[in-house]
């Protein structure tokens, strides 16, 4: 099928090319779909209801529950075959997230099937059916994507097209709908905010479509309501990690691959103490401030003022370490002489990919916030941090970018390499070495095969003889063999020593940067979101208008700092 791949049958790509072109418009239509529905019932569009919603949602998971127990039943019948893999694909980071991701997931639909008993008396049936597909759907899904993420579908390529990109774009539309209930559960608390904060003059009608009627236990009802209110972030992280996976999985059907072994690097700590040390100090002071400012928002005017600019100088300072690591790391690159790898690998590709791509969540967040800054008449003291953070956010996603792109797409050294790192042991007096004829390679530098030089040391003044090509022999004296023999020492130990210190100073930019991304992505994933909490944005844009966009734009921010995380892992345990 992949032209990249060989020589195909000419018959056989173009039925194949048919079925990708047929199926990703399939799974467009299905997205828009569902897209125009869900907005429909945000709007109160005339006729539409949420139950219709969740009944279009029902049948996509109903659909893809049955597509992936017949493919589960077909694995089963064919497991004895050796079936090609991606090994790129489906890293095991990211079936460790997507599991933990998928649990809270579970406590989430759990606290729905609870609050739909206790509101059943008003609520359609289908909100009670909804969070029972929703929880088999994510146990099937997580099983499937453990057992076949990395799979390259050879047969029923056509049908198997179909079931992949309908899996991604299902998780897609629930991920849109997560987005927008996030949204409606959001508005009521940010405004009170923002009323403390003294922008009193917002003004919105809100709707969070609460049920019209009383709730049977009220403690209950309480805890379910704000439990779906902190676990929705989880939820909506799940899912784009599920269409990536799917996505992946879909791009590989038919696709040939080379069979070689891929050889994994272990990650080490040795060499690494500088950059953990900072990443951990960057770590530490990044969970006390969330805390402290989740305690103090919203508590009075001062508390709520103080919490933000605690929280953007913090971010200010962090962000400015990063670029400067980020911008050495680079120099270092531009002083080496190493070639890049340029040879095709999807999941390589992907991974620019969704840097880039998720990159540009926090991009838009960042020009908002600036714009607003610019357009606002009034504006208060801590809104001016807001300046710098949000233009050393821009910066610092694409230096940082740069560094891990190049990074990926770095040859590793060969073996020779780090062959050469061994020691030359001096022999004491009295001893006699023979230098076997590999050893020499790896002491000389070069391969020299036709050569039958062979370094010996004896007592004292033994003469070493070396076969030139005539059958002559050229005699050496111990003198001037030990010359040359320690003038090139010094040179190979220089430039390894060199070579050695620009590879662990890039190991523990790699490892202080993997710590502060991990650090960077608490604040947004346990509700510390500033963009809500300024003030400026919503008076600019409009409240709800502001709060949808950065609903949007905030799942592809945090999930920019966990594939960031993994990347620069990756990258410390290649260096």
């Amino acid at each position: 099928m992949e032209k990249a791949t060989g020589s195909p049958l000419v018959g056989g790509s173009y039925p194949q090319k048919n079925a990708e072109i047929l199926s990703s418009q399939y799974g467009i239509n299905l997205f828009l779909a569902g897209l125009l529905l869900t907005f429909a019932w945000a709007v109160h569009a005339v006729g539409i209801s949420k139950s219709h919603l969740l009944s279009y949602l029902i049948t996509l998971m109903l659909i893809q529950l049955l597509w992936m127990l017949w493919y589960l039943g077909r694995s089963c019948t064919q497991r004895r075959l050796i079936r090609d893999k991606d090994t790129h694909a489906g890293a095991r980071w990211l079936k460790c997230g997507i599991t933990l991701f998928a649990v809270i997931t579970l406590i989430l639909d759990s606290f729905k099937i609870g609050y739909y008993i206790d509101f059943s008396n008003c609520l359609s049936p289908t909100e009670g059916i909804f969070p029972v597909t929703h929880a088999v759907h994510t146990i099937l899904q997580v099983y499937f994507l453990w057992c076949h993420a990395k799979d390259i579908i050879q047969s029923f390529k056509t049908l198997e097209r179909f079931g992949v990109i309908h899996s991604v774009f299902t998780n897609l539309l629930l991920w849109t709908n997560g987005v927008l209930t996030e949204s409606k559960h959001q508005l009521n608390e940010h405004k009170e905010r923002l009323i403390t904060l003294g922008f009193g003059n917002i003004t919105i009608v809100l709707d969070d479509h609460a049920p019209q009627c009383n709730c049977t236990t009220t403690t209950l009802c309480s805890i379910f309501s704000q439990g779906i209110y902190y676990l929705y972030p989880f939820n909506i992280e799940y899912h784009i990690l599920a269409s990536t996976m799917l996505y992946v999985l879909w791009k590989n059907i038919g696709r040939k691959v080379e069979h070689h072994q891929q050889h994994k690097t272990p990650f080490k700590f040795h060499g690494i103490t500088v950059g953990m040390i900072f990443g951990l100090a960057v770590l530490t002071s990044t969970i006390a401030i969330v805390v402290v400012y989740l305690i103090q928002i919203g508590r009075s005017k001062i508390k709520s003022e103080l919490a933000l600019t605690m929280f953007y100088l913090h971010a200010i300072f962090v962000l400015a370490l990063m670029c400067t690591a980020g911008i050495v790391a680079l120099l270092i690159y531009r002083l080496e002489d190493r070639s890049l790898d340029n040879s095709k690998n999807p999941a390589r590709k992907l991974d620019a990919e969704l840097l880039v791509g998720t990159a540009a969540g926090s991009w838009l967040l960042s020009w908002g916030s600036i714009l607003a800054i610019i357009c606002a008449q009034a504006h208060p003291k801590y809104t001016w941090y807001n300046l710098p953070y949000s233009i050393l956010v821009i910066i610092e996603k694409y230096i940082q970018n740069l560094f891990i792109i190049e990074s990926i797409h770095r040859e590793q050294e060969k073996a020779n390499d780090d062959i050469k790192t061994l020691r030359i042991v001096t022999i004491s007096r009295g001893s006699t070495l023979s230098l076997t004829p590999a050893y020499k390679e790896i002491y000389n530098g070069r391969g020299a095969p036709e050569s039958r030089e062979v370094p010996c040391l004896l007592r004292g003044s033994v003469v070493c003889r070396t076969e030139s090509h005539g059958g002559a022999k050229a005699e050496t004296s111990p003198e001037k063999s030990s010359i040359t023999h320690s003038a090139s020492d010094v040179s190979f130990y220089s430039g390894n020593s060199v070579a050695n210190n620009k590879r662990r100073i890039l190991k523990n930019i790699a490892a202080f940067l993997f710590l502060c991304n991990l650090s960077l992505w608490i604040p947004p994933a346990f509700g510390c979101r500033p963009e809500y909490d300024n003030g400026l944005e919503e008076i600019v844009f409009g409240f709800e208008p502001w709060i949808i966009v950065v609903n949007l734009a905030m799942p592809f921010s945090i999930f920019y700092r966990m594939h960031s995380a993994a990347s620069l892992f990756e990258v410390n345990c290649k260096t």
